[in-house]
């Protein structure tokens, strides 16, 4: 490639990845704000969490999900730059993972075998595998239009990024207001409402973001 011809790739690429990280930050700010005004309007935060916020695993279930929202965010907002090494972000997202896993294995140790299922199954699944892909919809729907705004080579890939965000934002939203507050709880039905939005992403990608 010629001096003058990588100059003028760089200078076309340069707009797209301003552009697209101005819309993504658009997107966000937009949708968050939303999705918490969903819960709100609908089944509320939890009426004790004020004593709740004292508890460890209250705490860690919000940070977990909290995590994972910005670590995902992160992947999204360079998915749909072209040339951008995606490693680092994909690394990032095991620190959520692990996190979950750590507090999983301690739930594990503190409980009586006896209690497991009844922790993993908890009283409101049902809740959360519908509010948390309803807490979604907004961050989905806004980041899949942002990323039509770039360049993802992998369609399918940057879709399922969008959806594991979009996933991640409304478990975290949710979280303030589920009763369920076990590891297992967590680790059993968030991931799955989180793998359902994500899943939705990567079709949707294939299918809207394809250039």
């Amino acid at each position: 490639m010629k001096t003058d011809d990588l100059i003028d790739l760089l200078a076309e690429d340069a707009p797209v990845r301003l552009r697209l990280s101005r819309a993504l930050g658009v997107a966000l700010a937009i949708s968050v704000p939303l999705s918490a005004a969903i819960l709100v309007a609908t089944i509320g935060i939890r009426p004790d969490l004020g004593d709740a916020l004292q508890t460890a695993r209250v705490i860690f279930k919000i940070a977990v999900t909290l995590i994972l929202a910005v670590t995902a965010s992160s992947l999204v907002f360079n998915v749909g730059k072209p040339g951008v090494a995606l490693s680092p972000y994909l690394k990032a997202l095991l620190i959520p993972l692990c996190l979950l896993m750590l507090g999983v294995v301690a739930e594990l140790f503190v409980l009586p075998s006896s209690l497991w299922e009844e922790s993993m199954v908890g009283d409101y699944a049902n809740y959360c595998l519908f509010f948390i892909p309803l807490l979604s919809l907004a961050p989905f729907v806004v980041l899949l239009w942002a990323l039509r705004g770039g360049a993802p080579e992998k369609p399918g890939f940057a879709g399922a990024a969008a959806g594991l965000a979009a996933g991640g934002l409304g478990a975290a939203i949710y979280a303030w207001h589920c009763p369920d507050d076990s590891p297992l709880f967590v680790a059993c039905w968030y991931i799955i409402a989180i793998a359902f939005v994500t899943l939705c992403g990567y079709f949707a990608g294939r299918r809207w973001l394809t250039w």
